[in-house]
C-alpha cells in the first residue's frame, strides 16, 4: 500500500479534506441560494418570477458539470479575470515562487464551488418550492394560520420542519454526490482533492489508491444516510413521536 513511498491513508488525508471543503462549499451556496429562492417563489405560486425560477432552474439542473466548469472558467478566469481577480486553477494552498512557503488562498475556491453548486441550486429550488406549496395546503398549517399566528411563526415553527424532509434527503445525497463526482471539476481547475487523485490513480492502475478512495466514499454515503434519518427524527414531529 505504498506509492511512491507514500501511505495511500496520507495520500487520502492530503486530498480529502480539499475535496470535502469543495463539496460543503458547493452544497453550502446551493441550499443558501435554491432554498431561499424555492421559499420566495412558494409564495407567489404562477407569478412571472415563479415560472422564470423554475426555467432557470431546469437549464441548470441539465448542465452537465465539466461543460459549466469549462463556460466560468473562461469567462470569470479569462475574460472578466482582470476584475474579478480569480485564477484559472489553483488550488485550496498556493506556494510562493521565492520563498516556498504555502499560504491559504480560498479565491481559488470560488469557482470550483459555484459549478458543483449550479445543479443542485435548481434541484433545491425546485423541491423547496413545490414541498413548502405542498405542506402548506394541509390543514394544520391552515388551522395555525387561523389562530392569528404570524407568518413568521407559520413558516419557521410549523411549515418548514415538516417540509424540510425530502430537502435533507437531496442535501446530504447531492453531498455525497458531490465528494464522489468531483472528478471532472478538479481536473478543470486544477484542485487537489481526491478526485483528481482517484483519476491519477486508475491511469496508472494504481490499485491500492483506487480501492482507499472508494472505500472512503462507501463509507461516507452510509454515515450520510444515518444522519438524515436522525435529522427525520429530530425536525418532523410525527417521526419524532413514532421513536420517543
Amino acid at each position: 500500500f505504498q506509492r511512491q513511498g507514500q501511505q495511500v491513508t496520507s495520500l487520502i488525508g492530503q486530498t480529502f479534506p480539499n475535496t470535502a471543503l469543495l463539496a460543503a462549499a458547493a452544497i453550502g451556496f446551493a441550499l443558501l441560494v435554491g432554498g431561499a429562492l424555492g421559499a420566495w417563489v412558494s409564495y407567489r405560486p404562477d407569478s412571472f418570477w415563479d415560472k422564470a425560477l423554475l426555467t432557470f432552474s431546469s437549464l441548470g439542473m441539465s448542465l452537465p458539470s465539466f461543460f459549466t466548469a469549462v463556460l466560468f472558467a473562461w469567462v470569470f478566469a479569462y475574460l472578466l479575470g482582470p476584475w474579478t481577480g480569480l485564477n484559472l486553477t489553483g488550488s485550496l494552498y498556493s506556494v510562493d515562487d521565492y520563498s516556498g512557503e504555502r499560504y491559504l488562498n480560498l479565491k481559488n475556491l470560488i469557482l470550483p464551488a459555484l459549478t458543483l453548486g449550479i445543479r443542485p441550486v435548481g434541484v433545491i429550488l425546485q423541491l423547496t418550492r413545490n414541498s413548502l406549496l405542498q405542506v402548506g395546503a394541509m390543514d394544520f398549517i391552515r388551522t395555525a394560520r387561523a389562530k392569528g399566528l404570524r407568518e413568521r411563526t407559520v413558516f419557521f415553527r410549523h411549515l418548514l420542519p415538516v417540509a424540510s424532509n425530502p430537502i435533507i434527503t437531496t442535501v446530504s445525497g447531492w453531498f455525497a454526490s458531490l465528494l464522489a463526482g468531483a472528478v471532472f471539476v478538479e481536473i478543470i481547475f486544477g484542485w487537489n482533492g481526491m478526485g483528481k487523485l482517484l483519476v491519477e490513480a486508475l491511469n496508472t492502475r494504481d490499485l491500492p489508491i483506487t480501492m482507499g478512495c472508494v472505500l472512503v466514499i462507501a463509507a461516507l454515503f452510509v454515515v450520510l444516510t444515518t444522519l438524515v434519518d436522525v435529522l427525520y427524527a429530530v425536525l418532523d414531529p410525527r417521526i419524532r413521536a413514532e421513536f420517543f
